[in-house]
């Protein structure tokens, strides 16, 4: 029996990847993951919460924060460094006039937000968890990661090429029984508001910015980026 397994981080693109794994799959075959990395805040691990209930799927969580302990991650907890309030091609377009950041990995796309490997330790948590429940199954990894996080470079383990590398090595290392599916790779994000408005996604219950409080603050990355998505798709984005 084919199953499925959603890297749920409470956003728009998990979600609309939650939809198509439940409308593809059958909910009683889906189920959802979240990881706690040291970020800022834990509103997208209610939102991912929230929305497992929605479709009334087993929800995992689990906690790689020790990791993280060492990286200055503007995202994270125990970051010096403040949250940039710019869109990401503003974000890159600086990085690459700062004669400061010549030779870094800033200088080449890399954004401020951008957590180390993040991506790879989700997944690799995923495909274990995987051959741990559905262990005699095939499973498919659902990941929201959208092109306009791969432009520019500015998250690496977003780009198709990772998404690929990284599902082979997954599917060798799970005697072919695992993959990563990564069906937002090089689509826009407002493609994917688009296929989520389709499919119903409760938008609503999910959470995108970057800081945690009452409201989305609507300044940084990506409110920027999701602000823009429901626009392209003249709709109004019903979690504000």
């Amino acid at each position: 029996m084919h199953k499925a397994i959603v890297l749920s981080s409470g956003g728009v693109d998990s979600t609309v990847c939650v939809a198509m794994a439940v409308e593809k799959f059958g909910a009683e075959n889906v189920a959802t993951t979240s990881i706690f990395y040291g970020q800022k805040h834990n509103k997208e691990l209610e939102c991912a919460r929230k929305v497992a209930a929605h479709y009334n799927l087993k929800h995992y969580e689990f906690d790689i924060s020790p990791i993280m302990q060492y990286s200055n991650c503007s995202l994270l907890a125990g970051s010096t460094v403040a949250i940039e309030h710019k869109s990401y091609a503003e974000q890159i377009a600086n990085n690459k006039n700062d004669e400061s950041l010549r030779g870094t990995a800033a200088a080449n796309g890399k954004v401020a937000t951008y957590v180390p490997f993040r991506n790879g330790l989700m997944l690799s948590v995923c495909a274990s968890l995987a051959q741990s429940i559905f262990e005699n199954d095939e499973v498919d990894i659902y990941l929201g990661a959208h092109g306009d996080d791969a432009a520019g470079n500015a998250y690496a383990d977003c780009s198709e090429e990772f998404v690929n590398t990284i599902s082979k090595a997954i599917c060798i290392g799970t005697y072919n029984q695992v993959r990563v599916i990564a069906p937002f790779a090089g689509l826009s994000k407002a493609q994917v508001v688009k296929k989520g408005l389709e499919l119903g996604a409760p938008f609503e219950l999910t959470w995108s910015c970057y800081e945690g409080g009452e409201k989305p603050c609507g300044t940084c990355g990506t409110c920027i980026d999701r602000a823009r998505a429901f626009a392209e798709n003249n709709a109004v984005d019903p979690a504000l």
